[in-house]
């Protein structure tokens, strides 16, 4: 069995008491850092741009208890004009100069429309339907000088609606990351620009996170709704596009 001296015993029983006060002491004094957020704005200009543009064909409108939208024939005829008018349409972008892989075309939609007709003895209002045939395209535009050329085209193939321009870029990772990037440097900027002012050093990054995520989203243009009554002759500008970003870092104080 082994003794401790009585001096032995004081300092064992020091170290017993001090210990939870130095402990409670470490927990309650927390790293020394110094904590910045920064946000940062891109702007870009859009180096690509998508139009869309709709046409479609109509059946006749008759009287609803004729059901006009179901006759076989009469939507037979529609779909071949829709079908003849979208060949040309395909025909002339390419004649301005457009590749056969830009041009997307889309699903065939078949819709009734009902329309209010002449008034009937009773006082009422006969109730007439149609079938509208559409089919919408999207044009695919790489180099946006040629815009003005390719809505001419469009409008010359005599599409019934131009549905408008989403201008947009051809690398959108390198533009977000770029935003992140401005924001990383910015914060590294007030870091320093703090630490200086108050006479601290500043030791390894201890935390980094994003506030605001960087997201790129397409500039929407819109357009007259009915090419064929309003062509469009303006000059198109797609201006700029703001990508911001934001970030949380946090540095030891030495």
């Amino acid at each position: 069995m082994t003794l401790f001296s009585p001096a032995r015993l004081l300092l064992l029983v020091s170290l017993l008491v001090a210990a939870p006060l130095l402990v409670g002491q470490a927990l309650a004094e927390p790293p020394r850092q110094l904590h910045v957020q920064a946000e940062a704005t891109l702007s870009v200009v859009p180096d690509r741009a998508t139009l869309s543009a709709r046409l479609w064909e109509r059946t006749s409108a008759l009287p609803q208890e004729e059901e006009s939208g179901s006759d076989p024939e009469a939507l037979r005829e529609a779909r071949e004009r829709l079908e003849t008018r979208a060949g040309e349409l395909i025909r002339t972008l390419e004649a301005a100069g457009l590749e056969r892989d830009a041009i997307s075309a889309g699903s065939l939609a078949v819709q009734p429309e009902h329309l209010a007709g002449s008034r009937l003895e009773n006082g009422e209002r006969e109730i007439l339907v149609r079938t509208r045939l559409e089919r919408p395209f999207r044009v695919q535009i790489d180099d946006l000088e040629r815009l003005p050329k390719l809505l001419d085209a469009l409008t010359e193939a005599g599409v019934n609606a131009l549905d408008g321009v989403a201008y947009d870029l051809a690398d959108r990772d390198a533009a977000t990351d770029e935003a992140l990037v401005r924001a990383l440097e910015k914060a590294r900027h007030k870091a320093a620009l703090m630490a200086d002012t108050l006479d601290i050093s500043l030791g390894p990054v201890a935390s980094v996170s994003e506030t605001r995520v960087p997201v790129f989203q397409p500039r929407m243009l819109a357009m007259a709704a009915d090419a064929r009554e309003s062509a469009p002759r303006a000059e198109y500008r797609p201006g700029t596009i703001d990508i911001e970003a934001g970030v949380s870092v946090s540095w030891e104080i030495e």
